[in-house]
């Protein structure tokens, strides 16, 4: 499986031709996860988490619990159809779009009206209980965001809209709230309040940020609860990729300064070593989603993203900074 930061970056930067490579493992390796996916009782396919080179899925407590990969084919052919809107692109990959929309469509859940992700499943922020939790916070939006853009590519084929996936959109759980904070999911109300929760991959702030705009979302909730992450959060058990994320969501809510805190926390697993890896301890010496995060976002602060009006829009009109950039691409 590819990390969405890799292919984000590699299109941001103008490397589409390494982001189709990529893409390709997705047609070689679907007939595993059409089966995987069928034998589960879904329709479509639902890919590998962590895997062998040949498509199988490796072991894991955690992997087969996790959902938030899902959408990840999708906004890749995006990234793609937007940098060559053929003909072509659209049928070399709309049956990776649409395996993958079927399968997010066939997983949620209907209960009282609304649409639900539901156990067992595992969020980005990994330490929730795979048999606990419901309604992800970041995993709805993508979910949103995915099925949205599904239902584009048929459009953009001359197709009528998917009546299940439209039915799914149009009545997915919203995001969980508590005390003018969006909430990592609907399970855990206390997860301000007690400090276990206070660790891991920050996602929730991935709901807006590594995610554009919708009217789902409130950027005055989300900025509320960017700002009490940022105050206290436990560092030492994130992620190289976090701080990327957590810059992402500050430019968006036009919080530049906030921005280059985020990239610029002095904590252990932001460090770069002189040859460039991303080092996060004495196990794990190179994390390569750190440095795809950080070169996606860089790239993002200084091209933007769509209906982004502001130049640089991610660094600070301070007087302190003077930002050139060349051959960057506009994020979604």
């Amino acid at each position: 499986e590819m990390h969405w930061w890799h292919g984000a970056h590699f299109a941001l930067w103008n490397r589409i031709d390494l982001l189709k490579n990529s893409l390709d493992w997705y047609n070689h390796v679907m007939p595993k996860a059409l089966a995987t996916a069928n034998v589960q009782g879904y329709a479509g396919a639902r890919w590998q988490k962590m895997t062998d080179p040949y498509g199988h899925e490796s072991p894991s407590s955690i992997g087969a619990f996790i959902i938030w990969q899902q959408p990840h084919p999708i906004y890749f052919a995006e990234l793609v159809y937007r940098s060559d809107s053929s003909e072509a692109t659209l049928q070399k990959y709309k049956d990776i779009v649409f395996k993958s929309a079927e399968f997010m469509a066939s997983f949620v859940r209907l209960k009282n009206g609304k649409y639900h992700l539901c156990h067992p499943l595992i969020p980005a922020q990994e330490l929730f209980k795979a048999t606990e939790t419901d309604d992800p916070a970041y995993e709805l939006q993508y979910w949103y965001y995915g099925l949205s853009m599904a239902q584009k590519w048929r459009e953009r084929l001359g197709m009528k809209p998917d009546i299940k996936w439209q039915a799914v959109l149009d009545n997915l759980a919203p995001l969980s709230m508590s005390h003018n904070l969006y909430l990592p999911n609907a399970t855990t109300p206390h997860a301000y309040t007690d400090d276990q929760y206070r660790r891991d991959h920050p996602a929730v702030v991935g709901a807006y940020g590594f995610l554009p705009y919708n009217n789902r979302i409130d950027p005055a909730i989300m900025t509320h609860t960017f700002k009490e992450i940022m105050r206290h959060w436990q560092w030492e058990t994130t992620w190289g990729w976090d701080y990327p994320l957590l810059a992402m969501t500050a430019a968006r809510l036009d919080m530049p300064e906030r921005a280059i805190d985020a990239l610029m926390l002095d904590v252990q697993k932001n460090t770069y070593l002189v040859n460039g890896h991303n080092y996060q301890d004495k196990r794990l010496r190179l994390y390569l989603p750190g440095n795809g995060g950080l070169l996606a976002a860089v790239a993002m602060m200084a091209a933007g993203w769509d209906g982004n009006k502001k130049t640089t829009p991610g660094f600070p009109k301070n007087g302190k900074w003077n930002v050139k950039w060349e051959g960057l691409r506009v994020m979604p």
